[in-house]
């Protein structure tokens, strides 16, 4: 990490527990042995953990792309703890998500497009400032 992301995750946030399960595609707080020290670390589960149902907060969950799941659990990886992570750092560029009928909203598609556009060029400039 470079510095302003060092300092960026010393920040930590009081702990918030749902009733959710973690199974596969969930995405999840990562946080030491305290409960509140919760910073910028998550974990997309790979597999089902029940070990971590009412200890970690659950935020989101993979509704589409299993097979980027898929291609995450091919890396290499290393084990901290309870945790089985890359060896090397992965960076999240870009999401999206869409919850609508895009077949019925032209004008919707084409405000998407201009805008996803713009995001890539944005993402790429980024990448090749920060990562190159």
């Amino acid at each position: 990490m470079n510095e302003e992301q060092k300092k960026e995750a010393e920040k930590t946030i009081v702990g918030e527990f749902s009733s959710v399960k973690h199974v596969r595609g969930i995405l999840s707080m990562g946080r030491h042995s305290d409960p509140d020290s919760a910073g910028s670390s998550f974990s997309i589960l790979l597999g089902n953990s029940p070990h971590l149902d009412g200890q970690y907060a659950v935020f989101g969950r993979v509704t589409k792309g299993d097979d980027t799941l898929t291609k995450l659990e091919r890396l290499p990886t290393r084990r901290e703890g309870i945790f089985v992570m890359p060896i090397e750092r992965i960076n999240i560029l870009s999401t999206y998500y869409y919850d609508i009928d895009l077949e019925s909203c032209e004008a919707e598609k084409s405000i998407l497009r201009r805008r996803l556009s713009e995001s890539a060029s944005e993402v790429e400039r980024w990448r090749r400032k920060c990562f190159a």
